[in-house]
């Protein structure tokens, strides 16, 4: 399936904050930090700018493209075939049994997809709504919504560690220097902005590569946490059915070549309508 990249740029409040933090950062890490540190024309300084300004390009380009692409549609001519031998697995609703039918928007759910009531609309195999990027994480953009999320985890260290390394350097140097007053302003607020950051966004990281390794979403997750319940309630033993292993797991989602796992592209992805299950896997073999 090729991915829809025709959603338009939404600019919301959210959005226009991220934008700016990343615009703060990267001016003060390059002009501030490495300048003051290094010396921004000297070869440690030259190439430390060089590396950080690729990292800031690549995460505005993963950020542009998590908000931009669409998530995944559920087209309209869709109709779950249960008499297909190729599907073992079809999604039911919790009570009467029946298979998941959205009464909003008038068709059958395929597997994995839900119903987001931001965007009033199903969206194939749905992880959450994020207001970070004004747009749902799903089937077609949560590689590039993950890839973008694992480069602002780097950025933000590598922000931090520059930050520190300048501010120790500065300690050394004259305290009634002209400009140090402006500089220790930008000093305390990338520090009140990098550390809060670069914790959440470790977490948000660490959680999606839990994800990603389990081929689960973030619904999915919840779910299950009810469905081991209840199979254990009944005396029975639950298996995520999509788990096929952690290696076809994290190729599902980075695709089959490791050299592109860390460009945002996703030519890999396929429809969207049915995905392997354990239930595809030869018999005699197993997931762990």
């Amino acid at each position: 399936m090729a991915v829809d990249k025709g959603k338009p740029f939404a600019l919301s409040l959210p959005v226009s904050v991220v934008v700016l933090a990343i615009a703060y950062i990267y001016v003060s890490t390059v002009f501030v930090f490495i300048d003051r540190w290094l010396g921004l024309f000297s070869s440690p300084g030259i190439m430390n700018a060089a590396v950080f300004t690729a990292l800031a390009a690549v995460c505005g380009i993963t950020y542009r493209a998590a908000i931009s692409t669409d998530p995944g549609r559920v087209p309209a001519t869709y109709m779950p075939d249960v008499e297909d031998a190729e599907s073992p697995i079809h999604e039911i609703k919790r009570k009467g049994g029946d298979l998941r039918y959205c009464q909003k928007c008038s068709h059958y759910k395929p597997p994995r997809a839900h119903h987001c009531r931001v965007c009033k609309r199903c969206v194939l195999r749905m992880d959450h709504h994020c207001i970070w990027i004004n747009n749902c994480v799903g089937h077609a953009n949560y590689k590039v919504f993950f890839i973008f999320v694992l480069y602002a985890v780097i950025s933000c260290i590598y922000s931090l560690v520059l930050l520190v390394g300048s501010l120790a350097y500065d300690g050394i140097q004259d305290e009634e220097k002209i400009g140090k007053s402006s500089f220790r302003t930008v000093y305390v607020v990338s520090g009140l902005l990098l550390v809060p950051l670069s914790i959440a966004l470790c977490v948000l990281l660490g959680w999606h590569i839990y994800l990603v390794l389990h081929n689960k979403t973030t619904i999915e997750y919840h779910e299950g946490v009810r469905a081991l319940w209840l199979a254990e309630k009944g005396g029975s033993i639950y298996k995520h059915p999509y788990d096929l292993g952690p290696y076809e797991n994290l190729t599902y989602v980075l695709g089959p070549n490791i050299l592109r796992w860390l460009w945002p592209s996703a030519n890999h992805i396929g429809s969207g309508l049915r995905y392997r299950t354990i239930f595809d896997l030869p018999k005699g073999s197993t997931s762990k």
